[in-house]
């Protein structure tokens, strides 16, 4: 009997995902990727706690993928360092595998 690796759904986002975000996201994206439940999230923007500036677009709110990326301390850097290494990482995992 083989020990399947098991497949954990995360909440959060990973490196290449958050680069991947259009310009403005909505709440929930963002909520996903700084680990915050709905109800958090948007109880922290009601409240004017939200971890990241937000934007007021009619009833909903927006988030800058810019001040996301800040507010996980993510910049072009230590971005591509850590896209580096993550393909790294991928390659040696697949070529483990075959």
């Amino acid at each position: 009997m083989t020990d399947a690796p098991i497949e954990r759904t995360t909440r959060g986002m990973q490196l290449a995902e958050l680069l991947a975000l259009p310009v403005v996201i909505d709440l929930d994206t963002a909520n996903r990727a700084l680990l915050l439940g709905r109800t958090k999230g948007f109880q922290l923007a009601k409240t004017g706690e939200y971890p990241v500036p937000l934007m007021r677009v009619g009833r909903s709110y927006r988030v800058s993928r810019a001040e996301l990326l800040r507010a996980l301390s993510i910049t072009p850097q230590n971005s591509d360092a850590a896209a580096g290494a993550t393909a790294t990482a991928s390659s040696e995992h697949t070529t483990q595998a075959a």
